[in-house]
C-alpha cells in the first residue's frame, strides 16, 4: 500500500497491509548531537525522518491561512547566549541560541482595535495574493491523479492560538470580557478567511483527503479559555469549517493542541473535529488507550507516545509500544511520539524504538530500507 492508502485505510478502521510507522519529527539540536554518535553529517531536522525511513501523514499543500503577507523576521537585540526576535507574525520573543525550546513573548504589536484593524485584519483577507504556491497549476494537475501516494491536506487555521499568540494570553482573556465583540470578530475573520480557502481549494477538482488545523489553547490545568466561551464563540465556527470540509468530501479533520484538552475533546468532537495530535502525554497523563476507552471509534488519534520515555531505556520503551499496540491494531489511531524528539534522549535508544515499532505495528516491514549504514546502526543485518 502506498503512504496514502495506508493512511486512509488506517483512520477509516479499514483493512490495511500494517499500521503507518510516523514521527512528528527532531529538535535541531537532537540531530546535531546524534551526529557524534554515527548520524550522517547531511542529515537536518527536516531531513532526518526521511533517512530513518517514516511513512509520511500531514501531506500540507503549500495554501496559506495565517497572515498575508507575514511580517518581516528581524533580530530586534543580540544578548549572547539569546536574542530577542520580531517573528512572522509581529510577536517579539526571547529565545535562546541553542537548546531552547518554547521562546518567550516580551512584546505584542496587536494590543487594541486599532491594532488590529491596521496591522492584523488587512492581513487576513482570501484575496491577498501569496496565498496560493507558485506553480499551483501543475501541483494540480498531479494532485488530481487517484493513485496518487502521499496524502493532501488543506490548512484549517487557529480560531483561539493564533489570537493568543498575537496578544498574549493575558490581553486576549481580558479581551473576552472587556470587548467579547472584537474578540468575536477576530475569531469571524479568521473562520471566513478558512472557509473560503477550503472552497477555492476544492474548486480545482482535487480530492483532498484531510484538513489540519492549530490551537494550543490548553495547559496542564486545562483550557485557557472558558468553557461556555468556547461553545459561544468557537464551536459554531469550528462547525462552519467542518461542514464545509464535509461538503467537499472531507472527513479527517485533525487538530494540534498541546496541554490537557480532556475536556475539549467532546467539544471539538461535536464541533466536527474528529481527530487529535499530538495527544501530549504531560504530567496530566494523557492516554490513547484511556481515550480510545471513552470516546471509541468517534475519536481518531495520531502521536501519545510519551517521549520522555524513549530517555529511560529499552525495558520502558518495549513496554509503552506493547501497551499501545491493541489500539494500534484496532485502526484509527497513528502511534508516534507526543512531540518532537528532545536532545535528552540517546539515538540507541530511538534506534531501539523504531525496531520495535517496525516489529510491532508495522508487522516487520523494513520501512523505505536506507541501506548498510541504517541497518548496522540499527543493530540488524542488512
Amino acid at each position: 500500500m502506498t503512504d496514502r492508502e495506508r493512511f486512509l485505510a488506517t483512520m477509516h478502521f479499514q483493512p490495511r497491509d500494517r499500521a503507518p510507522i510516523c514521527d512528528f519529527g527532531f529538535w535541531s539540536e537532537t540531530v546535531e548531537l546524534w551526529k557524534s554518535d554515527g548520524l550522517p553529517e547531511h542529515l537536518d531536522e527536516n531531513t532526518a525522518t526521511d533517512f530513518f525511513g517514516m511513512d509520511r501523514f500531514e501531506g500540507w499543500v503549500g495554501v496559506v491561512d495565517g497572515l498575508d503577507p507575514a511580517f518581516e523576521s528581524v533580530v530586534i537585540e543580540d544578548r549572547g547566549q539569546t536574542e530577542v526576535v520580531q517573528g512572522s507574525d509581529g510577536v517579539r520573543v526571547l529565545r535562546h541560541k541553542f537548546m531552547g525550546s518554547i521562546p518567550q513573548h516580551v512584546g505584542h504589536l496587536l494590543t487594541d482595535r486599532e491594532s488590529w484593524n491596521k496591522h492584523y485584519k488587512p492581513r487576513l483577507t482570501p484575496e491577498s495574493p501569496g496565498r496560493f504556491p507558485g506553480a499551483w497549476e501543475q501541483r494540480v494537475k498531479r494532485w488530481r491523479n487517484p493513485q496518487r501516494p502521499n496524502v493532501l491536506t488543506l490548512p484549517g487555521g487557529s480560531l483561539y492560538g493564533w489570537i493568543r499568540n498575537w496578544m498574549g494570553v493575558e490581553a486576549v482573556s481580558l479581551a473576552v470580557y472587556d470587548d467579547p465583540a472584537w474578540f468575536e470578530e477576530m475569531v469571524e475573520t479568521i473562520t471566513d478567511l478558512v472557509c473560503a480557502l477550503i472552497d477555492k481549494a476544492c474548486s480545482f477538482g482535487v480530492q483532498f483527503d484531510t484538513c489540519g488545523m492549530w490551537e494550543d489553547m490548553c495547559y496542564s490545568g486545562g483550557p485557557l479559555l472558558g468553557l461556555e466561551h468556547f461553545k459561544k464563540y468557537l464551536l459554531p465556527r469550528y462547525r462552519r469549517i467542518t461542514d464545509r470540509l464535509r461538503n467537499h468530501g472531507i472527513d479527517i479533520v485533525w487538530l494540534d493542541c498541546d496541554g490537557n484538552i480532556e475536556r475539549l475533546v467532546p467539544l471539538w468532537l461535536d464541533a466536527g473535529v474528529n481527530c487529535i495530535f499530538p495527544i501530549e502525554v504531560g504530567t496530566w497523563g494523557a492516554d490513547p488507550v484511556a481515550y480510545r476507552r471513552e470516546f471509541g471509534r468517534d475519536l481518531l488519534m495520531l502521536g501519545g507516545f510519551d517521549k520522555h520515555v524513549l530517555a529511560r531505556g529499552k525495558q520502558e520503551i518495549e513496554q509503552e509500544v506493547d501497551r499501545l499496540t491493541p489500539v494500534v491494531e484496532e485502526g484509527g489511531y497513528v502511534p508516534f511520539c507526543d512531540h518532537r524528539i528532545p536532545p535528552d534522549v540517546p539515538l540507541a535508544n530511538y534506534m531501539e524504538y523504531l525496531c520495535l515499532a517496525r516489529e510491532r505495528w508495522g508487522r516487520g516491514v523494513d520501512l523505505k530500507p536506507m541501506g548498510k549504514l541504517w541497518h548496522a546502526m540499527a543493530g540488524a543485518a542488512p
